[in-house]
């Protein structure tokens, strides 16, 4: 009679790991034993299952119910416990399970050190020199035929009895802020003449004068400008001055002048008389040697 060979008890199923904490991204050895495999296999592949549903690792197991295997925690780990799983999967098998604590490490925040500026120099600024343009003064007013009459400005003191102020040309003058325009140089008796000033006190009265007669009225501006038509009530040829009185002396010059036509008229019947009588030479000449 034979004798039954008694039965060894199985040893619980165990799991190993190494390390057991960690952070996301942490690498694992896993080591096992006791689990039940089937006796027609001889090689057993194992997965490993992060919380029995993600496959993290893998490892190999023998007949004896052992085996070893490695894996990783997943990189979106929380923290806290975690339940790690080692399974066959080609042969018919048992499982082992056991924890992993997962530890998020604290953030740290490193604040670069501050940028140190090294200071700007600026070049200094050299300013170019300031050159003031030269002063012009404005033309006078210039009509279709002549030139603009210039004045000069004199001190409001008595005419000699010439009307001729030392201090008055044909250029521009000044003694002081104004002036007096006159539009034409040249005029002819019944001839239209205007003047026109600056400088005069503002609303002041202005009186033109040429010889000692009264040749027009009128009143300054706001601005002390006024212009008026100057009327001569005779005047002879030559040259003539118009004074402008408003609490400052205005001068300017206008020559007179009269007409040629008359003078051309006559040299023509000068010329024709002067060959009629050469002509009435010759004939006579003619007739006086044909008597002969």
């Amino acid at each position: 009679m034979l004798s039954a060979t008694p039965a060894t008890a199985q040893q619980p199923p165990a799991l190993t790991l190494s390390p057991a904490a960690g952070a996301p991204g942490t690498a694992f050895k896993l080591t096992w034993t006791g689990i039940f495999y089937d006796p027609d296999c001889t090689s057993y592949a194992m997965r490993v299952l992060w919380d029995g549903k993600t496959v993290v690792g893998s490892g190999t197991g023998s007949g004896r119910g052992t085996g070893s295997g490695s894996a990783t925690v997943p990189s979106n780990a929380t923290a806290g416990g975690h339940r790690v799983t080692v399974q066959a999967t080609s042969c018919p098998a048992g499982s082992a399970s056991n924890t992993f604590t997962v530890r998020i490490p604290p953030t740290t925040t490193t604040t670069p050190p501050p940028t140190t500026q090294p200071p700007v120099t600026k070049p200094p600024v050299t300013q170019p020199p300031v050159t003031n343009p030269p002063v012009t003064r404005p033309p006078g007013v210039t009509t279709t035929t002549t030139p603009p009459v210039t004045t000069t400005t004199t001190t409001d003191t008595p005419s000699s009895s010439s009307d001729t102020p030392s201090s008055s040309t044909d250029g521009l003058t000044s003694a002081g802020d104004g002036i007096l325009i006159l539009d034409k140089l040249n005029i002819q008796p019944g001839d239209d003449l205007t003047a026109t000033g600056t400088g005069c006190p503002k609303g002041a009265p202005v009186k033109l004068t040429s010889l000692g007669q009264s040749v027009g009225t009128t009143t300054a501006d706001d601005k002390g400008e006024f212009t008026s038509p100057v009327k001569f009530a005779s005047i002879e040829p030559g040259r003539h001055k118009v004074r402008a009185e408003c609490g400052i002396t205005l001068v300017g010059n206008v020559d007179v002048t009269l007409s040629s036509s008359s003078g051309g008229t006559t040299s023509t019947l000068v010329v024709l008389l002067f060959f009629l009588l050469i002509g009435a030479a010759m004939l006579r000449r003619q007739f006086t040697g044909l008597r002969r």
